[in-house]
């Protein structure tokens, strides 16, 4: 019987190998934790200075309530998975990872929801829409978004006025001048600038069953709307001064229509 010496090398040096870098995998992701503490805890947040919902103090505050903080406790008995799960019950954490390294390292990473615009509703309602455009609960921190008031439900909230705002925050200019959307009886819209004494009145939203077109539709009235502003800011405004109006109705596409203060 003829023995191919050479194939049989080859396959058993795969082999051992494969039995190497397994251990070797094995060994950087499970440290010999016997008898190690863990010396240190690395919380790191995406996005933590811009969003302000989550910060390093809270995460370990909610940890040590679980009594699941691993600072100065055995590494064996430190359960990543159980830290990754609790974190994940927070409705402002998107993703949770926990690692354990060979010098007694714990690192937490998380990413945070973004929230797009905040729903204070005539009804009463305070609330966040996200990125995804899901409800997000009222928080004690604070974020520097738009904030939408009056008539509106959570249906509306998702569909449309995250569409709104979400469309407002990608402009420089927008995102620094909008500071209010709101929502009139008939789904009017309304925007309450920073800078100048004066409301500005859109119109009604296109509406739409189909996600896709809803969300084009959305941003292309918005965009159109707010250029026409941006150019009767330049040449009407600038001359006439900002606080001369106290109503600026841009809702027809053939003029713009002012109410001036009672003083001017």
């Amino acid at each position: 019987m003829h023995i191919n010496w050479q194939k049989t090398l080859l396959i058993t040096l795969d082999v051992a190998l494969a039995t190497y870098l397994g251990f070797a995998f094995t060994k950087f992701n499970k440290p010999d934790e016997k008898g190690m503490l863990c010396t240190k805890v690395n919380i790191n947040i995406e996005d933590e200075m811009t969003n302000g919902f989550l910060n390093a103090k809270e995460i370990k505050k909610r940890l040590e309530i679980k009594k699941l903080y691993p600072l100065e406790k055995p590494l064996n008995n430190v359960n990543a998975r159980k830290i990754e799960e609790t974190l994940k019950t927070s409705p402002f954490v998107k993703t949770a990872e926990c690692y354990k390294t060979q010098d007694g390292l714990v690192d937490i990473y998380l990413t945070q929801r973004m929230p797009i615009v905040r729903i204070k509703s005539i009804n009463n309602e305070d609330y966040y829409i996200d990125d995804h455009y899901q409800v997000m609960p009222n928080t004690n921190y604070t974020s520097d978004i738009i904030i939408a008031t009056g008539n509106i439900n959570k249906w509306f909230a998702q569909k449309y006025i995250s569409l709104v705002s979400k469309t407002l925050m990608k402009n420089n200019l927008w995102r620094n001048q909008i500071e209010q959307i709101n929502v009139l009886p008939d789904r009017g819209i309304e925007l309450v600038p920073r800078v100048g004494n004066h409301i500005i009145y859109i119109g009604n939203l296109p509406e739409s069953n189909i996600i896709s077109k809803r969300e084009q539709d959305v941003e292309d009235f918005i965009n159109k709307k707010m250029d026409r502003l941006e150019k009767f800011y330049k040449y009407g405004l600038s001359q006439a001064g900002w606080n001369k109006y106290s109503y600026i109705n841009i809702e027809f596409d053939n003029q713009i229509i002012c109410t001036k203060h009672h003083n001017s």
